[in-house]
């Protein structure tokens, strides 16, 4: 019990390097504007579409191989690339430059997130998984507020170059933590075997073509990573635009404006994150379809509150309004996560979560970020340095979308469940 939990411990720091790193070009955004010279659409770009051109594409592979080799060896090997690219980050001259660092930085990553679901299927129960995955999760909302404060805090005092290389070292630092006192468990062991046919399939990991074949036939699979992927496009578009839009609408110093993002990602989303695996926990285990339904009343929920918050002028009204769709954002998490793991059998479960990641960052991460600062660009004609207010309040059309899935999803749960 208690080298389980410091396993779960050690996952989320790791997570939480990899958001940090992930995360931290939202905040540095603005003096990397400045210097380079770059426009909404560019910066969108390099903070969207770079990160997961091969994040998405690699996690694949690497989730294959996670399935048949040891997962702790290659998630310390992703964790020291993303970090030493993060730290390259810091040497980029022009936007070409750091368009390409940026896609190093998702190289790594690739091999970060999938293994690790993985390793906490096989160090926690089913009753509990959902709750596990949700602190795991913990590492997006603290690995983007310590990103966020601390790249601000080391911009204002040195420059956002420094930045880049204070928080890539300081990952490479913690890459022995995790080889040398993370086991790799027994695949499958805590997951109940029905037949001796079920424990004989899980010995050998399927290829990708049979684990696709598996998923084709489960329209909750598509349910839940499309209605993801919905919610992450304004999910990771605000990540990366919110310090922007208070610079830009409230006056905020770029300190001010970390310090102040920081604290509502960081409140907010333990604060989801918790909530969602907690309820899950509670009513999921006889009704699979609340794993969906949970987070897309969520979903529909946030979205009054972010029109309510975004269209405020007053800086203490729009922060206590969007700490609660900050937290109702993120409450999907421990949910859709845990329920992707139930769709298959444990030896596919690595790979069903590169389908799963690939799906949710292409369209989340790839486009939302873009999206955001296009629709930014093509508004400044009319509404000049407040065009990003009405890009990100247009974003939030997503979340509704996202919960029309997963409401879909959360009615063939039950039919698809494994297990």
């Amino acid at each position: 019990m208690a080298y389980r939990s410091y396993v779960l411990l050690v996952l989320v720091i790791v997570y939480t390097f990899n958001f940090i790193d992930r995360q931290i070009v939202g905040i540095l955004a603005i003096p990397i504007k400045a210097e380079l010279r770059l426009s909404d659409s560019q910066l969108g770009l390099m903070g969207g579409l770079a990160f997961a051109l091969f994040y998405t594409l690699l996690g694949i592979p690497i989730a294959r191989l996670a399935d048949r080799v040891s997962r702790t060896w290659i998630m310390t090997v992703a964790l020291a690339l993303w970090s030493l690219m993060t730290a390259m980050c810091g040497l980029t001259q022009n936007f070409a430059q750091l368009f390409l660092a940026r896609v190093g930085v998702g190289v790594g990553e690739a091999g970060g997130v999938a293994p690790a679901y993985s390793l906490i299927c096989d160090y926690f129960p089913a009753k509990e998984r959902a709750r596990a995955l949700s602190v795991y999760s913990f590492g997006i909302p603290i690995g983007a507020a310590v990103g966020i404060v601390l790249g601000g805090y080391i911009t204002s005092l040195m420059s956002w170059r420094m930045a880049f290389f204070i928080v890539g070292f300081a990952g490479l630092l913690i890459t022995p933590l995790l080889k040398f006192t993370v086991r790799e468990p027994k695949r499958g062991a805590l997951d109940p075997m029905r037949v001796d046919a079920d424990r004989a399939a899980a010995v050998a990991a399927p290829s990708l073509l049979e684990v696709i074949a598996v998923l084709a036939r489960k329209p909750s699979f598509w349910g839940l990573s499309l209605g993801a992927a919905s919610a992450s496009m304004m999910g990771y578009g605000l990540f990366f635009w919110a310090p922007s839009f208070l610079v830009r609408s409230f006056h905020l110093s770029l300190l001010h404006a970390s310090l102040s993002f920081g604290a509502l990602v960081l409140f907010g989303g333990l604060i989801g994150i918790w909530c969602g695996g907690a309820l899950t926990d509670r009513y999921g285990e006889k009704r699979r379809s609340m794993y969906a339904f949970i987070p897309a009343i969520a979903f529909v929920a946030t979205v009054p509150f972010y029109v309510a918050g975004v269209l405020s002028t007053t800086l203490w009204i729009s922060f206590a309004v969007l700490l609660v769709p900050t937290a109702l954002g993120l409450v999907w998490l421990g949910p859709v996560l845990a329920a992707v793991q139930h769709l298959v059998p444990s030896n596919m479960r690595a790979t069903a979560s590169a389908l799963f990641l690939f799906i949710n960052n292409l369209i989340g991460i790839g486009l939302g970020t873009a999206l955001i600062g296009i629709v930014s660009d093509s508004m400044r004609l009319r509404f000049g340095v407040e065009s990003l207010r009405y890009a990100i309040l247009a974003g939030t059309g997503f979340y509704l979308v996202a919960a029309a899935l997963l409401f879909l999803a959360g009615k063939k749960l039950a039919r698809d469940w494994v297990g």
